[in-house]
């Protein structure tokens, strides 16, 4: 399995995530107003600047997620997805840390959203 290394991994990484996400019976209703072709290259930049340092991502990520009606168990479902994601595709010392990052975003989330 290869590691995340690349911005064509990511793009993997970030396609096959939501494609869960958009079947998930618990997560699908909140992305279910979402543009797609609009949001994938976001998330795409977000996650090529955490892991590879490439800057392409400008914005706030948890101002877009104040107004959703989030609870513990929508971070745990999503962390769930992610890293199941990440270990059926990708192994090695980036694949490890995007699961750490994620883990401490869903933390941080919760906690500035008073959810834990």
């Amino acid at each position: 399995m290869q590691d995340l290394n690349s911005r064509s991994e990511i793009e993997l990484m970030v396609n096959r995530f939501y494609d869960k996400v958009k079947h998930d019976e618990l997560l699908a209703p909140l992305f279910a107003q979402v543009d797609w072709p609009h949001h994938l290259p976001i998330m795409y930049n977000f996650w090529a600047s955490m892991l590879l340092g490439d800057r392409s991502y400008a914005g706030n990520p948890f101002q877009k997620h104040v107004a959703l009606p989030l609870t513990v168990l929508h971070f745990s479902r999503w962390l769930e997805l992610f890293n199941q994601t990440i270990d059926e595709n990708f192994a090695g010392a980036k694949a490890e840390e995007v699961k750490s990052r994620a883990q401490n975003i869903a933390a941080v989330f919760q906690y500035r959203l008073n959810l834990g």
